[in-house]
């Protein structure tokens, strides 16, 4: 479902929809957010826009990784572990960039100002509803666990490798894992992965045959000025989301531009 929002206040009402929790009596948003500058731009992973046999290249590329990075790179050695840190610094993987911040969603809407004569757009996604779908044995993970997530930790005890994962279902399945937190990019992006029951399982494509689990908020290209400004004076922006010396010359780059 798409919906397209005219003012800051509507945008604001769209992303937090459906956050109240009753039983809590808080608000608790089961939606992870994903951020894009173009409104037609669709969630096909980096290592299907690689092209090529998904399947055969996904072998090779993780292996290779593994071979070349340092052991002390991840916190224990698993497969997961370094799927996720390959996604972190760019590796072509089955993996895809999501957070649970709707304004750090909002940052990547509008982080790039080439883009601001196109419409934007936030992927919502429900990840309690997705996990409802999956494979009985990763419900269970995350019952015992009493977690609406998974991490690499629960993964490895569903399985160790990625043919066994693939196996867990007969049907495509899509589940939502919080990476370990390797650096301050990762804390600071409140980030999060989704990752598809094969490789080459499309998240859009997916999410369309589930209507009900996610919705998409257009973000009119006459809006982005007014949302990248607020968001600068919240403090979203790249010296915080991308920290260190790249992330501040980005920052005060983008800051000084002329509009």
């Amino acid at each position: 479902m798409a919906i397209r929002v005219s003012s800051w206040i509507e945008l604001q009402e769209q992303l937090y929809e459906g956050s109240w929790h009753e039983p809590l009596g808080r608000f608790r948003s089961d939606f992870a957010f994903r951020g894009m500058s173009r409104a037609d731009s669709d969630l096909t992973t980096s290592l299907v826009r690689l092209g090529g046999d998904a399947h055969e290249l996904e072998r090779h590329l993780l292996r290779n990784f593994r071979k070349y990075a340092g052991r002390g790179d991840v916190p224990v050695d698993s497969l997961w572990n370094w799927l996720a840190l390959g996604q972190h610094h760019g590796l072509p993987t089955r993996l895809l960039d999501w957070t649970y911040s709707p304004y750090v969603a909002l940052h990547f809407v509008t982080a790039n100002l080439d883009r601001y004569d196109e419409d934007g757009v936030v992927w919502c996604a429900d990840y309690v509803q997705a996990h409802r779908r999956a494979p009985a044995e990763l419900r269970r993970l995350l019952e015992e666990e009493g977690a609406n997530l998974f991490n690499t930790e629960m993964l490895d005890r569903a399985a160790r490798d990625l043919e066994r994962f693939d196996d867990l279902g007969d049907e495509d399945f899509l589940v939502f894992v919080e990476p370990p937190s390797f650096d301050e990019r990762i804390v600071n992006q409140y980030a999060l992965f989704s990752l598809g029951s094969s490789p080459t399982v499309s998240p859009d494509e997916w999410l369309a045959q589930h209507r009900e689990l996610a919705r998409r908020i257009v973000v009119p290209a006459e809006l982005k000025w007014e949302i990248r400004d607020k968001l600068d004076q919240a403090n979203v922006t790249e010296r915080v989301l991308f920290p260190g010396l790249d992330g501040l010359s980005r920052w005060v780059a983008r800051y000084y531009t002329p509009r």
